[in-house]
């Protein structure tokens, strides 16, 4: 907390590095005008023109963009006097190597790459703690929000009976491709694709439930929240509902237990809007220890279930890339991450998303070929599940019909030894 205030007797500027230079890096550079004392001093991409096109989109002028760095390569920059790395690749298995490097040569790390996280973040997250350096979670993404209620929420004494999200989720949308995805979002392709550079194929992800399972692993695992035992079930839920529902079926709501994450959608199953819905946002449940604090909610007018028992904060919008700015100052100022893996609790599991055919390769999150699912870390061992983030260019071996579960078994990988070394590391923690 406080930060502007640290930020106001920092003298150095702090200097960063991008790899990768997409829709959430190009929503940070539209603020990067108005920053204090950030200085980006690399961008690291595979296409640099493209880079440097997207830096005038968002607003930085040619004198700004020329004292920047650009590369094609994360070696070349791994010498530079650089404080913090901003990994937002999307890709969880160069992700995981880029993010191996950096962290070995005890430099700060903001995995803007969930996928990442949620594959190999364990490893990656004791990695930095062994090299004294901070490896966090992206502020404006929605897991670090969700983090940071949960951190409120248990440092004042609450007990945190659910956590999660919103997004529009359909049982259809499962099977949505990068062909059919701007239908469903309501857009044309040129609108997305062309006036707003959104790729297809992430934001397939977030529409299809892959990016909803792999959030919310990434909550899991950060915050020691189980998931559902079947993996997410996207109840239709308002805003002034969540305190009712979002509880255990015991006690009249919809949850398994207390203690774990799941994530409400703003449409029904008739696909009609749900009033008040947070498509957008982030949301926490919390439950009264004493009658007290039962009367004080009454007292002031919080939102709670019939009993009075529980309570719901949430937050109606992420601003994505516009708030990564959060994450820099708390490393920079604070040595704090905005969110970390803590645990192994949770993977992502791979199912098909249509018939298979042996020689095939999988494309990844989002894509035409498979689907993700949450899990718990122990069944993904158990069952030699196959992780989503290691579904991109995987060959089959075998044929596998239309939802089958996709297993290590079934696919030919060629991993690099850091994502070995990883999955390695995470599966043995488990007992």
């Amino acid at each position: 907390m406080y930060l502007h205030t640290k930020l106001e007797s920092r003298t150095d500027p702090i200097r960063i590095a991008f790899i990768g230079c997409g829709k959430f890096v190009s929503m940070f550079l539209s603020q990067y005008n108005h920053l204090n004392k950030i200085v980006i001093d690399s961008i690291v991409d595979i296409d640099t023109s493209k880079a440097k096109k997207n830096c005038s989109n968002s607003g930085l002028s040619l004198q700004n963009i020329e004292k920047i760095n650009f590369s094609n390569s994360l070696d070349e920059i791994l010498d530079r006097n650089i404080e913090i790395f901003i990994e937002a690749t999307g890709n969880p298995i160069i992700g995981t190597v880029h993010a191996h490097k950096i962290i070995n040569i005890k430099k700060h790390l903001i995995l803007v790459n969930v996928e990442a996280d949620i594959t190999c973040g364990k490893y990656l997250s004791d990695l930095a703690s062994k090299n004294n350096v901070i490896c966090s979670m992206a502020y404006g993404d929605q897991p670090s929000l969700i983090i940071e209620q949960i951190e409120w929420a248990r440092l004042n004494g609450f007990e945190v009976i659910c956590a999660g999200k919103g997004t529009k989720y359909h049982p259809s949308f499962e099977y949505s491709t990068p062909d059919t995805v701007w239908g469903h979002y309501g857009l044309t392709k040129e609108r997305a694709e062309n006036e707003s550079g959104m790729n297809p194929k992430m934001f397939n992800s977030f529409l299809c439930g892959d990016k909803s399972a792999i959030e919310m692993c990434a909550v899991s695992n950060a915050a020691n929240l189980k998931c559902p035992s079947n993996g997410l079930t996207f109840p239709p839920v308002g805003v002034y509902d969540i305190a009712k529902k979002m509880i255990p079926i015991k006690n009249g709501g919809l949850i398994e237990s207390e203690g774990q994450v799941e994530v409400i959608s703003s449409i029904d199953l008739q696909k009609k809007d749900v009033q008040n819905d947070l498509r957008w946002g982030v949301y926490v449940v919390i439950k009264a220890k004493n009658d007290y604090v039962k009367n004080c909610f009454k007292d002031y007018g919080m939102v709670t279930d019939a009993s009075g028992n529980y309570s719901a904060i949430w937050r109606p919008y992420h601003y994505i890339g516009l708030e990564l700015a959060q994450s820099i100052y708390s490393i920079a100022l604070d040595g704090k991450s905005t969110g970390h893996t803590k645990y192994y609790n949770s993977d992502v599991a791979s199912y098909a998303k249509k018939d298979l055919k042996a020689g095939e390769k999988l494309d990844g999150e989002g894509g035409f070929c498979a689907r993700g699912k949450l899990i718990s870390s122990m069944n993904s061992k158990k069952e030699k599940i196959l992780p989503l983030g290691l579904t991109d260019n995987a060959k089959l071996k075998k044929d596998l019909k239309k939802d089958e579960i996709i297993k290590i078994e079934d696919v030919e990988l060629n991993l690099p030894d850091e994502i070995i070394k990883a999955r390695e590391y995470q599966y043995n923690l488990l007992n």
